[in-house]
């Protein structure tokens, strides 16, 4: 056995120390076979040459790696300025540390490199179990963490039977509510700057809309797609803003496009909220920051995180578990960014 680049091997621990393999591995597991004496030996040679259980091998042996999963597909830039993942970070590591577990999350550019790391995770048994976030149209993560038999759980999925285990609130129900105030405040033409059209919650929300505005006879309903950043909410807000009838009230996806979509309509000399309103549908600390401080739909995202956490340690411990879990759908603040619109004052 030689060592894989810098990696030391048990055949390196016992070649420095002048014994037998087995006497190492003995040594480092915790077995009897070694004197007390040559034990510390062996463990204070591992400590000096940094050695690490491979976790390949650990695999094998059926341990578990004491970590969970969380990838994002999503540019860094905008996440900086988003605490919903960092609120669900920080709910699930409180759940997860009283079980002696860690997450792991890391960024990629897409879906593609989304799978490919999630191979490579699972053919090194770096993590017990993940969470998918960003569920998108036919979504082909699904498969592949049951083709490699990775525990898993979906944030913002309806959980359907045979599916992954999941934890959600309805994002229709959740559009429904905002329609709901600013009708009756009644505002008639509503537009919505929304997220990638090809997650789930961005279709669910779009959908809302459409049939909200339907069923109440209100004009536009128009879910304007962006990659949830500032520059292409700040984008689609000025090319709303700038049409012959504009908008009196705007939905958006995130706190980042609010704020940006804000910023332009003072920039155009458009009042907030005296001639538009604004709704945003997180409630981070961006959306009591700025001036007017936007109304907006609210919830314990840390809880949620803590919920998602403790679903995803019942799917490690159970193969067959597939619970969805429901979560208590965002409520409704009213801030200074909402009122009746001008015209019908």
């Amino acid at each position: 056995m030689r060592a894989v680049g810098n990696r030391p091997t048990i055949a390196d621990i016992a070649k420095r120390v002048g014994v037998s393999p087995g006497a190492v591995s003995f040594a480092l597991n915790g077995r009897p076979g070694v004197s007390e004496q040559t034990r510390a030996r062996i463990l204070e040679v591992a400590r000096e040459m940094n050695w690490r259980p491979h976790r390949a091998a650990r695999a094998l042996g059926g341990a578990q790696a004491g970590v969970v999963g969380l990838v994002l597909a999503r540019d860094p830039r905008t996440l900086g300025s988003e605490q919903f993942y960092t609120q669900i970070l920080y709910g699930m590591q409180d759940m997860l540390s009283a079980h002696s577990s860690a997450v792991q999350m890391q960024l990629v550019r897409d879906t593609t490199a989304e799978i490919s790391l999630y191979r490579h995770w699972a053919s090194e048994h770096r993590v017990d179990g993940l969470v998918l976030v960003d569920l998108q149209l036919d979504d082909p993560r699904i498969a592949v963490v049951r083709e490699l038999g990775l525990p898993a759980v979906t944030l913002g999925l309806p959980g359907e039977p045979g599916q992954l285990p999941s934890v959600w609130a309805d994002d229709a129900e959740a559009m429904t509510t905002i329609v709901d105030y600013l009708a009756a405040l009644d505002h008639r033409r509503i537009a919505h700057v929304a997220g990638p059209p090809v997650y789930q919650h961005t279709a669910r929300r779009a959908a809302a809309l459409r049939a909200q505005v339907t069923e109440r006879g209100l004009h536009a309903g128009e879910s304007v797609p962006t990659d949830f950043s500032d520059a292409q909410g700040a984008a689609a807000t000025r090319a709303l803003l700038s049409r012959a009838e504009r908008p009196t009230a705007i939905v958006y996806d995130s706190d980042l496009m609010a704020a940006a979509g804000l910023g332009v309509a003072l920039e155009m000399g458009i009042e907030v909220p005296r001639q538009l309103s604004i709704v945003s549908f997180d409630d981070s600390v961006l959306t009591r920051i700025v001036h007017p401080a936007l109304t907006c739909l609210s919830r314990d995202t840390h809880a949620l995180g803590a919920q998602v956490a403790t679903t995803l340690l019942e799917a490690i411990a159970d193969a067959s578990f597939r619970e969805s879990v429901r979560t208590e759908t965002p409520h409704l603040v009213v801030r200074g960014s909402t009122a009746r619109p001008l015209s019908s004052r």
